[in-house]
């Protein structure tokens, strides 16, 4: 579980300082320059198609694991837009809620028979 949340650091702070330097560099306009990348259907666009796929997965898994309560669908949500870093996030924290117990990390405790 200790490698697993230093990859989950590594990850997220990758995604953070990348970020901060696109944006420090392009400005925040992510959402033109990703969807029309996809309308120019080359392979940048076919790159943000499949991790909007991985996206829209995350934010389900999200919801599902928090039996697509009012909590579990915001999550998902937040998710769906917050990518790497909210997903790095959550999981480091859920880790230790779960007290590494992986099973428990990703079916959510109250799926795990004991």
């Amino acid at each position: 579980m200790f490698a697993f949340r230093v990859l989950l650091g590594a990850i997220f702070a990758t995604v953070v300082v990348y970020t901060s330097v696109v944006i420090a560099n392009h400005g925040m306009g992510l959402l033109p320059v990703f969807f029309g990348d996809i309308a120019k259907m080359g392979w940048p666009g076919q790159f943000n198609t499949d991790f909007s796929g991985f996206l829209v997965l995350s934010a389900f898994w999200l919801a599902w694991r928090h039996h697509f309560s009012p909590f579990g669908l915001t999550l998902g949500l937040v998710g769906l837009f917050g990518g790497v870093p909210l997903l790095t996030t959550y999981l480091f924290v859920a880790s230790f809620a779960v007290n590494g117990d992986v099973n428990a990390l990703l079916l959510g405790p109250s799926r795990v028979r004991a």
